[in-house]
């Protein structure tokens, strides 16, 4: 998740780049459960003739059954407990009363908090009959972001990361969106590094075991321009064509990533 975080936004992210203790990555893979079981009980429950804001009250429920704290409401001011972009929105769609329809795509992201540590994922799913278009996209998406995790590796760099996902998806003609980027994460949900989806290959940050960051590619199958709604927050493609989006918060641990957001 990247409320409102872009490229530029580094001087005002809230916390530097930190090393985990061994205790507070016990804290952070706690919080990595309960993002992952979210997000697997909103993909049961996605379909056709729900509004978004019914998915954002599972999610809230199920977030506080599980002991823990929603990362994003109140966060800037985000109104509700998750995000939920359809079709040609990219990130931070507001839950409300859209009805998702038969062929839509639908990104959902979730954070939560647990002693006081974030963990943040999204998904996006197709519901119904979705065009193979969309589908190849939400597939593609999917396998940017697990390529990106494979360089998640103490001793390489951040541009590795951005590079991965980049040459991936533009292999497959896909728009790699550049304002919007991964980040830090821990005790504040936006920390250094930010990881661009884009970039070059032993550029940026050192990446040293303990740190912990969230990769979280958003492809569109148009051009990689966005633009905002009038309600501050949506984020769509300039173009408007389908946009999808993933992401994983992973550790870098001396022997490889660690995805703390995957189901164990």
């Amino acid at each position: 998740m990247n409320l409102s975080l872009t490229l530029n936004d580094t001087p005002s992210l809230s916390g530097g780049i930190t090393i985990k203790s061994p205790q507070e990555l016990d804290s952070m893979r706690q919080a990595g459960q309960v993002v992952a079981e979210t997000i697997a009980m909103l993909v049961r429950s996605v379909e056709r003739g729900m509004r978004t804001k019914d998915l954002d009250v599972i999610a809230s429920q199920h977030i506080a059954r599980l002991g823990a704290k929603p990362s994003f409401k109140g966060y800037r001011g985000f109104p509700a407990t998750i995000c939920t972009s359809i079709n040609e929105q990219i990130v931070h769609g507001i839950p409300g009363n859209r009805v998702i329809q038969d062929g839509d795509i639908v990104s959902m992201d979730v954070g939560a908090i647990v002693d006081g540590y974030h963990a943040d994922s999204a998904v996006t799913v197709s519901v119904g009959n979705v065009t193979p278009a969309a589908q190849r996209l939400v597939t593609a998406t999917r396998t940017s972001l697990e390529k990106g995790i494979r360089q998640a590796r103490a001793g390489n760099r951040v541009g590795d990361i951005s590079q991965a996902v980049q040459e991936y998806a533009e292999s497959l003609g896909y728009g790699v969106v550049r304002e919007y980027v991964g980040h830090g994460i821990g005790r504040a949900l936006h920390e250094e590094p930010s990881v661009p989806n884009f970039g070059e290959p032993g550029k940026g940050h050192l990446l040293r075991t303990g740190m912990v960051i969230a990769i979280e590619p958003m492809l569109n199958i148009g051009g990689w321009g966005t633009r905002s709604l009038t309600d501050k927050w949506t984020v769509v493609t300039a173009d408007g064509s389908l946009s999808a989006h993933f992401e994983h918060t992973v550790a870098i641990q001396e022997d490889g990533p660690e995805v703390l957001t995957a189901v164990q």
